[in-house]
């Protein structure tokens, strides 16, 4: 005879059964972008910016790259 504890193991990982367990929320890409951009401007070599408008050659803070980028000694 199956006991209610038994029945009650329908999930090994600690989630209930027929649930997925919880996913963390994906980031804000605005913010990652603008994390990307102030690691940039906080390393502050013509390569960190070139890279970063490679990246992300649409974004608003792209402009604000190429006039550091501009500024900095050739």
């Amino acid at each position: 005879m199956a006991s209610k504890a038994d029945a009650d193991d329908g999930a090994k990982d600690g989630t209930e059964a027929g649930r997925a367990p919880a996913m963390p929320m994906a980031r804000d890409p605005a913010v990652a972008v603008a994390e990307e951009y102030e690691a940039a401007r906080r390393t502050g070599t013509r390569e960190a910016f070139e890279l970063f408008i490679a990246r992300h050659g649409d974004d608003p803070l792209a402009e604000q790259a190429r006039a550091e980028l501009k500024r900095l000694p050739r």
